[in-house]
């Protein structure tokens, strides 16, 4: 008979059974503009009508939050992290997202953990108010260790050329607001398990009544989308500036934007800081400087308004269900960042 692909570790009927199982999810992401569907060699979006559009991507994975997952078992959140970095992106250009394409590699394909790691994308698509037009599953045997799997994935928006927001409007008195986060969101991971396994051992399944559940659960907790936010603040007035909090913390994110000669000061004393991150540094010693300049600290996106704006930006943000502060405001200086903590 002679050897056949299953030899070589890769079953095609578990791909073609996870096909069939993500079919039925994918549809909850699916509009007028889509015009493929899942199973084919790529995907369609129609653009609409738009005077001088330019397409804004993104691409970004989970990293080592994966190995989390892994040891718990739990698949159906880190899809939804996938989704998270990309969009959280491509919003801070002021663009609409539009779809979304993920892509997973795996040493051996089980249909119904590959399943709930789409589920985990559609949810963020949904959250993300995007399409998912798309993906790919690789079995790999003998190059992912086995239960493992890596996940990534891009986003693709559009804006129009005259809306982009980049920063270059930020001007001195412009009212600076913070948009929480959910937590670790999915940035130091490597730090956290340095943490928690190599100094502490801490068991991921401990609970801990300030984190209202276990460590790992607490630990994958998906990544804020902020689509629903920062859509309703650029459709209803003039934003100047988006910083997406990711790695590198506040000190690294919030200087990609600044123009030369101004500050952003920032006051981080009244922020709620997730419980978590304060476990984290009593755990490992970790000094302040490091965990500003490692994890969000409680806020995942910054927001520039004009000054004249802020209690309309406030009250759009209340509106769309966040709990925005006031962090700070923008002044004339050589450093482009100033934190009070």
């Amino acid at each position: 008979m002679g050897l056949k692909y299953e030899d070589a570790g890769v079953n095609k009927a578990a791909g073609y059974a996870e096909v069939k199982l993500i079919k039925e999810l994918v549809k909850r992401t699916q509009n007028k503009s889509v015009l493929s569907s899942i199973g084919g060699f790529s995907g369609l979006y129609a653009l609409g009508q738009y005077k001088d559009p330019v397409l804004v991507s993104g691409t970004d994975g989970v990293g080592t939050k994966l190995k989390l997952a892994f040891l718990m078992d739990k698949h159906n959140t880190v899809g939804e992290d996938a989704v998270a970095m990309c969009v959280n992106d491509i919003l801070c250009q002021g663009a609409k997202p539009l779809f979304f394409l993920d892509y997973i590699g795996t040493g051996k394909l089980l249909p119904e953990k590959m399943a709930s790691v789409v589920e985990g994308v559609v949810n963020g698509c949904v959250k993300g108010q995007m399409a998912l037009i798309g993906g790919e599953t690789a079995e790999m045997p003998g190059f992912y260790e086995d239960g493992e799997y890596d996940i990534a994935g891009f986003a693709v928006g559009v804006v129009e050329r005259d809306a982009i927001i980049d920063g270059s409007k930020i001007q001195a008195g412009d009212v600076i607001l913070g948009l929480p986060s959910t937590g670790v969101h999915s940035n130091g991971f490597s730090l956290v398990r340095k943490i928690i396994f190599d100094v502490n051992s801490k068991p991921l399944e401990e609970y801990y009544p300030e984190l209202e559940g276990s460590l790992g659960e607490s630990l994958l907790t998906p990544t804020k989308i902020y689509t629903k936010e920062v859509r309703a603040l650029v459709e209803n007035l003039s934003v100047h500036g988006l910083v997406h909090i990711t790695g590198g913390g506040i000190y690294e994110n919030v200087p990609r934007i600044m123009p030369e000669g101004l500050c952003a000061t920032l006051d981080y004393k009244n922020v709620y800081c997730p419980p978590i991150f304060r476990l984290l540094q009593e755990w490992g010693g970790v000094n302040e400087e490091e965990m500003y300049g490692t994890f969000n600290m409680g806020i995942g996106m910054i927001v520039f308004v004009h000054k004249e704006d802020r209690e309309k930006a406030m009250e759009i943000l209340a509106q769309a269900g966040s709990k925005a502060v006031v962090l700070g405001e923008v002044v004339c200086g050589e450093e482009p960042l100033k934190l009070c903590r």
